[in-house]
């Protein structure tokens, strides 16, 4: 298999869609075996009994069996929240601090779910109903977002097998469980993300917005997507032209603005509920930029600069760290060995040579395809994304958070052809940690 991006005399020519189709089958069944594991995980001593108290048996008829058992599996730390946000809407303070998109999917798919049962006395809303159907959507989208990632990886690199590489990589994910199964927002972000980003690839940027800004409505950190419309309308064409159009900078920031907007609307909505409409302002009414967001995170998950730096969470960073050093060991290689490099090669040369430069810099870069010059804004994402988990969240959630990330398995393909022993113990620990991780979610154990 060559990784160069070039088929050799001799070889015969990759199918992009005959990788398709392997990866469809192995995406499905990297699902099942997730579902399976999770299931059979959940007849283990619970470390929480809510499920229990929540899916009491007895709740409806003995057909309904299997949907209460796959259910009761993926009911879990945050599933928790998301299911009664679809089933009641935001209730609780704290709840601010999950965004609408996957409870939406919930509450809609979840109406579709009850309509067969109606007929037979099942109650109208149950929210063990609306968990599950969120982990058949997760199921369902993960496998849609190994394709678009395929696709994406063949669209910036022109190469089958680095895209065949790094698409069977993705089906070993840091977060299994929240991705492959749960009513959790992995599985949305990362296939609405990755649209987005092969939108940008294609220059398609009011798609590329769109995109993004559905990814949004699920996760705060979606408006950090904004960056790949800034990066591609304004910072790629002063870097190969060292200007860039005024009409092109005001677009991207209005499709900037409509990435963000699911954030800034959901502030909008608690702002008006907290600040307006209740009889008594909460705390943060007068903040400076009054935000629940930030509030509830601060006050019910003590999310903050090194708040997370104590000795007890030390078994958290060990847990995060795998994650974390890939990531970090690819993004500050790729900044180093390609970007900085670029940006030099701009800044020393003058403006009728610059162009030269640019084309011998580029013609260097992609001696490797992970050094293509179209890798820079995801590297430069990945990398300020581990910054944050690092010193201002709660760090491993870098778990889930590099599931959904392409730069993730891009870095782990660098790794098994530039590295191999490396590249290999990420495998070993992807396939172990996934099936530990599906035993603790199951347990109802952490991590979160």
């Amino acid at each position: 298999m060559s990784f160069s991006g070039k088929q050799t005399a001799h070889a015969r020519p990759a199918n992009p869609a005959n990788h398709r189709r392997m990866l469809f089958a192995a995406s499905c069944t990297a699902s099942l075996l997730t579902l399976i594991l999770t299931v059979a995980a959940a007849q283990l001593p619970l470390f929480d009994s809510s499920p229990k108290v929540l899916l009491s048996p007895g709740t409806g008829p003995a057909t309904f069996s299997l949907r209460r058992t796959l259910a009761f599996a993926v009911l879990r730390w945050d599933a928790f929240h998301f299911a009664h946000i679809a089933k009641e809407g935001y209730v609780y303070e704290h709840e601010w601090a999950f965004f609408p998109g996957v409870p939406f999917l919930m509450r809609s798919l979840g109406a579709l779910l009850r309509v067969p049962t109606a007929s037979v006395g099942s109650p109208q809303q149950q929210s063990w109903e609306d968990v599950l159907v969120g982990g058949v959507l997760g199921s369902m989208l993960s496998v849609h977002s190994v394709l678009t990632l395929y696709d994406l990886t063949l669209e910036l690199l022109g190469s089958p097998s680095v895209a065949l590489l790094a698409s069977m990589l993705s089906l070993l994910p840091s977060s299994p469980a929240t991705f492959r199964v749960a009513g959790y927002t992995e599985a949305l972000f990362a296939w609405c993300s990755y649209l987005g980003m092969l939108y940008c690839a294609k220059e398609q940027w009011l798609f590329a917005a769109f995109s993004f800004m559905v990814a949004a409505t699920s996760r705060s950190n979606g408006i950090f997507l904004a960056g790949f419309i800034l990066y591609g309308l304004i910072a790629e064409p002063f870097l190969k032209h060292r200007k860039v159009n005024l009409g092109s900078a005001i677009y991207a920031v209005a499709l900037s603005a409509m990435v963000v907007s699911p954030f800034v609307y959901l502030q909008y909505s608690a702002y008006r509920v907290f600040c307006v409409d209740g009889s008594e302002p909460a705390p943060w009414c007068d903040s400076l930029l009054p935000s629940i967001y930030s509030y509830a995170q601060s006050k019910y998950w003590n999310v903050g600069f090194l708040r997370y730096w104590t000795l007890q969470q030390l078994p958290n960073f060990l847990l995060g760290a795998p994650p974390l050093a890939l990531l970090f060991a690819y993004t500050l290689h790729y900044l180093r060995a390609a970007l900085i490099p670029r940006i030099r090669a701009l800044i020393t040369s003058s403006p009728a040579s610059g162009k030269s430069n640019e084309s011998r810099n580029e013609g260097r870069a992609t001696t490797s395809p992970f050094l293509h010059p179209a890798l820079a804004p995801h590297a430069i994402h990945a990398l300020l994304m581990c910054l944050l988990l690092l010193f201002a969240s709660h760090t491993q959630i870098v778990l889930r958070f590099a599931a959904t990330m392409p730069c993730t398995y891009w870095a782990a393909a660098w790794l098994l052809v530039e590295r191999p022993a490396l590249g290999r113990w990420w495998v070993g620990w992807s396939v172990v940690w996934g099936a530990v991780s599906c035993v603790l979610w199951g347990a109802f154990l952490p991590p979160a």
